[in-house]
């Protein structure tokens, strides 16, 4: 498929980026570049083939084309077509890299934060959304007389190609039944655990739900959600100053006795310390 690859730190540079509307029907170049290709089109449809693939490119949709394969138009482009491209080179060496994955883990001071993941080759359902608006205020800060856009265009570039890269993980929807809970749970982290409710909200039983759940996540829901809830508890112990019982009752528990010792079976030290040893990252 040709695929292209973003890494956290191997920012993209820019050696061309525009606004195109075509004032005469036309093919598209017949060229071998050195260089990657990002279209999306505004009005119209763009018509290219990558090696031996034909892609149709119509309103609202993008197509990356890579570095070091023919590109070549079969089918004219009709008068009026309009779209942003970028030309971009970009370092897809991933090294140590960690391939991503969609998670809701804090970033540990021992954890490598170099990331990569594939772009997607073409997507789809993008018109007056975030992505085109992007693109355009790139394609116009490109024209600016900004004294400093060659430090500032490059890291905006690799924002937007970080966007698209996360596109099929934020607009996947949850597809699973646990996968559905653990929504759920996420947006009641706050709150005790309650089975009745669960039963409530998916019409199923406890027992069934529980299976279920232990089967696809490899841990009970319960454990799901204290963990939810003691992240919580981490981040507020660590980014307010908050007494240790108001923490408690920020994440659902009335008795902060009860609390701490929730938090130390979780974390292995009391709140407090958690606390006082959170300034050793600093």
């Amino acid at each position: 498929m040709n695929e292209i690859i973003i890494s956290t730190t191997g920012q993209p540079v820019i050696c061309g980026c525009d606004f195109l509307a075509v004032s005469e029907p036309f093919f598209h170049a017949d060229r071998v570049l050195d260089f990657n290709v990002l279209i999306y089109v505004v009005d119209g449809a763009v018509y290219v083939s990558e090696g031996e693939t034909d892609y149709e490119v119509n309103e609202g949709e993008l197509l990356f084309l890579k570095k070091g394969i023919r590109h070549y138009g079969k089918r004219e482009i009709s008068r009026g077509t309009k779209w942003y491209y970028a030309h971009f080179f970009l370092d897809e060496r991933s090294g140590e890299c960690r391939e991503f994955q969609p998670d809701t883990a804090s970033i540990g001071v021992d954890e490598p934060l170099t990331l990569f993941d594939v772009l997607p080759k073409k997507v789809s359902g993008l018109k007056n959304g975030h992505i085109e608006k992007k693109f355009s205020e790139i394609a116009e800060y490109c024209h600016s007389e900004d004294s400093f856009k060659r430090m500032k265009i490059n890291g905006m570039f690799h924002s937007l190609l970080i966007d698209i890269a996360l596109l099929k993980y934020t607009e996947k929807k949850p597809d699973t039944l646990s996968e559905r809970i653990c929504v759920w749970l996420n947006e009641h982290c706050t709150e005790p655990f309650s089975a009745s409710r669960l039963e409530h909200e998916f019409f199923l039983s406890y027992k069934r739900m529980a299976a279920v759940f232990r089967q696809e996540q490899g841990k009970t829901m319960q454990q799901y959600h204290t963990n939810r809830r003691m992240s919580r508890a981490c981040y507020l112990l660590r980014s307010t100053l908050l007494p240790v019982s108001e923490v408690a009752a920020s994440v659902g528990y009335d008795d902060p006795l009860y609390f701490s010792r929730c938090f130390h079976a979780f974390s292995g030290v009391s709140p407090s310390s958690y606390r006082l040893s959170a300034k050793s990252d600093y």
